[in-house]
């Protein structure tokens, strides 16, 4: 039975049975308005406690109620962390959300949850960048949106347009997953042997280098712009390859790699490939990203009502959250050698 039609949802056994159900669309909308799954679970952990103290009885729909309240949690959010990555030292990317064990992040369409695609939103405003995912990711009507927003219908489609126009006007066309995989092989493989001519061979004339790494040693913190200087920075320490272990990963609906050193997460690696090649190599060394990444493992397990215990009929419940230092505890590798 659909939430909406469910007759049981103003009790709160019947609450956490709506909330379970509809928790991954929620998530798959926070997570793209704001490119940080940490983010993105303490809004709708937030939403999770409004949804037990609103009265609802009066919802006429739970859907779209969590649905606009969870839109509007993440661009309050969204206004106060583009502030906060203005301080951020070096290239600021999305963290990344394991999606082969997660259905929250991929749940709906895949689109606008490409790690490329997540940085193009980041140049949108909050409010265009809800627009464009309510319409182009989960297909919500004009009107809603419109209502999510307080805009009118007429001017969420201007919206809409001007952030497709933009996208088009930074986005290439990408390959598909099998030819992204085989790319992303065999960049790791020349890597690995210190194979210039290969790696030059696999990148694009103009590929950027992006390292997040927010000011941690040994990180380059400008992008790395070029086809030569991009091969060369992949393999300019070859302690960096030689130290690690590849772990080969699933993350917003592509392939990557987890490195690990001395068993421990340290750094996570993706591109973005068009017909000429790899256009950008993007590498997360931030600890607490890498954390996140981790934590989208277990996160759709960890949701309201799997515990056989009653929730309390009078005090919010929290849902259980599983904490960056719960799953990062040994120390990373800060610097590139």
């Amino acid at each position: 039975m659909r939430p909406e039609t469910s007759p049981a949802y103003g009790a709160l056994d019947g609450a956490v049975s709506v909330f379970v159900e509809l928790r991954p669309r929620l998530f798959g909308i926070a997570y793209r308005l704001l490119g940080s799954a940490a983010e993105a679970e303490d809004v709708v952990q937030e939403v999770w406690l409004r949804w037990q103290t609103t009265d609802r009885s009066v919802v006429r729909s739970p859907a779209a109620f969590l649905s606009t309240a969870t839109t509007r949690l993440a661009i309050n959010v969204a206004q106060s962390s583009r502030v906060q990555r203005e301080a951020y030292i070096g290239p600021w990317l999305p963290e990344p959300a394991d999606t082969s064990s997660d259905p929250a992040v991929g749940a709906q369409r895949a689109e606008a949850l490409d790690f490329a695609i997540l940085l193009i939103l980041e140049k949108l405003t909050p409010t265009e960048r809800a627009a464009y995912v309510l319409r182009e990711a989960f297909d919500f009507p004009y009107v809603e949106i419109g209502e999510m927003l307080h805009l009118t219908a007429v001017n969420i489609r201007k919206i809409v347009s001007r952030a497709r126009a933009h996208l088009a006007t930074e986005q290439r066309r990408k390959v598909d997953s099998a030819e992204h995989q085989r790319l992303l092989d065999a960049f790791v493989a020349a890597a690995q042997k210190g194979d210039m001519a290969s790696l030059a061979a696999l990148l694009a004339p103009n590929a950027i280098s992006l390292s997040d790494g927010n000011g941690m040693r040994g990180v380059a913190r400008v992008p790395v712009l070029g086809r030569a200087r991009v091969a060369n920075l992949s393999i300019a320490y070859p302690r960096f390859w030689g130290d690690a272990e590849v772990e080969c990963v699933q993350a917003n609906g592509r392939g990557g790699v987890l490195l690990h050193r001395d068993g421990c997460p340290s750094t996570f690696m993706t591109i973005a490939a068009s017909d000429e090649g790899i256009h950008h190599v993007m590498w997360v060394f931030n600890p607490m990203k890498i954390a996140a990444y981790l934590g989208s493992r277990s996160r759709y397990a960890a949701v309201p009502g799997t515990s056989r215990e009653p929730l309390p009929e009078r005090q919010p419940t929290s849902l259980p959250k599983v904490l960056p230092q719960d799953l990062f505890r040994c120390p990373s590798s800060t610097n590139i050698r």
